[in-house]
């Protein structure tokens, strides 16, 4: 049985040029040539890639990534193929957190868009304070496993709150496989890998990162769950989190009177993101002094911003607030319950 590979087609004109160009400014290495007297193909090995190269080709000549650690300007090949050069490492960019504050309510954004591993996500922060920051509303609506891949996230931070049901994951050197119920949380340190395994029907998180755009890569190579249990590792000055809402511990608020549990997700991420559960009675007007996100996990209120008129609110809506914005909260039902996301 012959061994599967696959390979790019380009056009090959003229031969004698491109060839050189490939081997020689781009280092692939020659495979085969026919025929010997005037080549009408070739077929060339680089950088991971296959290509044949035809002068009877007329198709797209195409775009080369070339991915390395020298930076070299754009350049083409005689048969008009593109080659672009990349640095291996690009830098993380996090746009500075702008706008308005944004009020999102699920009658209003009940579209759930289908995304990685078949999961469903709903948008609830609409621009997303100028790329800083994505909050999204994520749901499973058929139990059983997941069909997710171990993966990593290029992030600044990552915060996963289990609003309804169960999902089992595994992180990398965090021991076996686990599971999250409601009202239990994980700080997702950066580049740590980890799987989703299973969920119940009906599971549904609340996931916040920054910035808004990064990249997730699946890594092939490691299994998880991994022979070494480090609970205390440092990735990039954070350590993986996991609070549990039995453990939750309620103290109250001096300035408003409110209930809270801190979930432990501040000392874990170096401070950089917030995370408490907020039991909310009578009404309130506040300055917020951080990018504060505030999601209802139960009943309802109005809300008033100084950049938005008063609006009604229910379970499942939310409110990003930038810094140095005000909100008022009024008409709180008795069973107001608040997860408050605050970033520096």
């Amino acid at each position: 049985m012959i061994e599967q590979r696959t390979e790019i087609v380009l056009p090959g004109k003229p031969m004698t040029e491109t060839l050189a160009f490939f081997r020689e400014t781009l280092g692939f290495r020659l495979e085969t040539i026919a025929p010997a007297d005037e080549p009408q193909t070739a077929r060339i090995y680089g950088g991971g890639m296959r290509i044949q190269l035809d002068v009877n080709h007329t198709g797209d000549p195409g775009l080369l990534q070339v991915i390395t650690d020298t930076q070299r300007a754009e350049t083409c090949a005689p048969n008009g193929t593109r080659v672009r050069f990349v640095a291996a490492t690009q830098p993380r960019k996090i746009p500075a957190a702008d706008g308005d504050a944004v009020i999102t309510t699920r009658a209003a954004t009940e579209e759930w868009m289908v995304g990685r591993a078949g999961m469903l996500y709903r948008d609830l922060i609409p621009g997303r304070m100028n790329g800083h920051l994505i909050a999204s509303h994520i749901r499973i609506p058929d139990g059983g496993l997941v069909p997710d891949n171990v993966h990593f996230h290029d992030v600044r931070f990552q915060v996963i709150y289990c609003y309804r049901g169960w999902v089992r994951l595994v992180y990398e050197d965090q021991g076996e496989p686990f599971i999250m119920r409601a009202g239990d949380c994980v700080l997702q340190p950066p580049e740590i890998r980890h799987r989703v395994l299973e969920a119940s029907a009906g599971l549904e998180v609340i996931e916040l990162a920054c910035p808004a755009a990064h990249t997730t890569t699946l890594d092939h190579q490691l299994d998880l769950p991994t022979t070494n249990v480090r609970p205390g590792r440092d990735w990039n000055g954070q350590r993986f989190h996991f609070h549990q809402h039995k453990n939750a511990e309620w103290t109250t608020d001096s300035a408003t009177g409110w209930q809270q549990a801190d979930l432990g997700i501040a000392n874990a991420s170096g401070q950089i993101v917030d995370v408490s559960v907020l039991r909310v009675s009578g009404d309130t007007t506040q300055t917020v002094e951080q990018l504060s996100f505030l999601f209802l996990l139960t009943g309802s209120c109005q809300v008033t911003t100084d950049s938005r008129p008063t609006t009604e609110l229910s379970t499942a809506d939310c409110v990003t607030l930038p810094r140095s914005a005000t909100f008022t909260l009024k008409n709180c039902s008795d069973d107001l319950q608040l997860l408050r996301v605050r970033v520096t």
